[in-house]
């Protein structure tokens, strides 16, 4: 890299901490630290819940999904199109009338008016340390793409500068820096990926002519995917979008419940077609340069690093000046997922498991520590798993294996049993833990977090029969 890129980096993250200082003496109260005042609207809030939610880890794992199917790959991002549009139906609704009623501001606090203060406990739990794990998902996404674009910076010092920038900058500014910057970043991730990544890739390799010749045509194909990877993806995926809550955050940051509706379409057709394509598109000609000798350090495509591949393809073929753009692109997406992560983590600690009282002056210094400490802990965690893609597909089962099942039926049931609901928590993330960690063979290669779903519902069921009288 050039001098002059280094120094459109440098200057981003200026920029990006800048601005988080910025709320720093415009959050008054928790409200505005947490939800921002209750007063979003839909294109921030729409474009924030995307940034979110597609980020550096499905950012830098698309482009590894292109480079290992192809344009298969997208399909992994569907689910996030199905997920936004069902629970801008089905969910938004009822948790903006709660909203109204209660000023909630976590998810498990709607777990709490369903069931109990025992089952939001639990279910603060499990989304606090679920999102610590997705943190350090994004950490290590920027991590990585930072070692690989900028030659001779090692991986752990890269994890460390990250995490350091992304803590420091979500501290200060709170849910409304969040928002705001999340916004700008996404514009800055899909127009450089689009409008600087694709055409340059396109012109450098050869075009759709070349790419045709050099890959099986499979690689061009959208049924280069089994049963069993759409299952996985989508019970792992869909279901985030009813428990997440850096999701539930921007419910009730929107100004109502047709702005999040509006929020939730929005950030549904951002998913799917246009990021999907784009990021698997740019693993295809990261593939196309591997097979052309564009990364001559690398000459075995079997242990290649897929993940890798994007940024290295865009560090080679870009000019000066833009090399630095695009190192800022996907740090913009990275950031705009840890932020929303560590505010997520430092939330449900605050609320959901510590209590404490959001009328307390400190409570926002108190939120900010928390943010500190998690973020210490997250870039530890990211340090000991090397993939991004699994990272953040672990931390997605996690949650969802366990809260997926009890949220459902706060939907859709009127009579409610709270010793079901802890049974299922326990019950369904215990058995999705024990099959990672026993690294189980599953029958027809499906996720464990399928077992634990249905586990989960199993275990619902039972003890709601068995203790109907009660």
């Amino acid at each position: 890299m050039h001098l002059a890129d280094y120094t459109i980096f440098v200057v981003y993250l200026i920029a990006m901490l800048l601005f988080g200082f910025y709320f720093l003496r415009r959050n008054k109260t928790v409200e505005d630290y947490f939800v921002g005042g209750r007063k979003m609207g839909h294109w921030h809030i729409g474009l924030s819940v995307v940034a979110t939610d597609v980020g550096g880890g499905f950012s830098i794992g698309l482009g590894g999904l292109g480079f290992i199917m192809g344009l298969s790959g997208s399909w992994l991002l569907f689910t996030g199109l199905v997920g936004a549009w069902l629970s801008g139906v089905l969910l938004i609704p009822l948790i903006s009338k709660y909203t109204k009623q209660h000023k909630l501001f976590s998810f498990p606090q709607f777990l709490e008016i369903k069931y109990n203060r025992k089952v939001s406990f639990i279910a603060g739990i499990v989304s606090a340390i679920g999102y610590l794990g997705f943190t350090s998902s994004q950490l290590l996404a920027g991590a990585k793409m930072a070692s690989t674009i900028i030659d001779g910076l090692n991986l752990h010092y890269a994890l460390i500068i990250m995490g350091v920038v992304a803590v420091v900058y979500t501290f200060a500014g709170g849910i409304k820096a969040v928002i705001y910057t999340d916004t700008i970043q996404w514009i800055i991730l899909l127009g450089g990926l689009i409008f600087i990544g694709i055409p340059f890739a396109h012109s450098e390799l050869g075009g759709v002519e070349h790419a045709r010749n050099t890959l099986p045509k499979e690689f061009f194909s959208l049924t280069n995917v089994s049963w069993q990877q759409l299952l996985n993806w989508g019970i792992t995926i869909i279901p985030i979008w009813f428990i997440g809550m850096t999701l539930y955050q921007r419910i009730y940051a929107s100004n109502d419940k047709k702005t999040a509706q509006k929020a939730w379409f929005i950030a549904g057709i951002f998913e799917y077609p246009i990021m999907a394509f784009t990021g698997v598109l740019l693993g295809l000609y990261a593939r196309i340069a591997f097979i052309d000798g564009y990364f001559p350090a690398y000459t075995d495509i079997n242990t290649f690093d897929p993940e890798i591949g994007v940024p290295l393809l865009l560090k080679t073929i870009l000019p000066i000046g833009l090399t630095g753009i695009i190192l800022s692109v996907y740090f913009s997406a990275i950031m705009s997922t840890a932020d929303s992560c560590l505010m997520a983590s430092s939330g449900n600690f605050q609320t959901d498991i510590f209590k404490i009282n959001h009328k307390n002056p400190k409570a926002i210094r108190i939120s900010q520590m928390l943010t500190l400490i998690i973020g210490s802990i997250a870039v530890l965690i990211a340090l000991q798993i090397p993939n991004v893609l699994e990272l953040m597909l672990l931390s997605y089962a996690f949650m969802v294996s366990g809260l997926f099942v009890p949220v459902m039926a706060a939907l859709f049931m009127k009579k409610l049993n709270s010793s079901a609901a802890i049974a299922s928590i326990i019950v369904g993330g215990g058995t999705t833990l024990f099959l990672i960690v026993a690294k189980a063979t599953l029958p027809y290669g499906l996720d464990a977090n399928v077992f634990g779903v249905s586990a989960s519902l199993l275990s619902f069921i039972m003890v709601s029969v068995l203790f109907r009288k009660k």
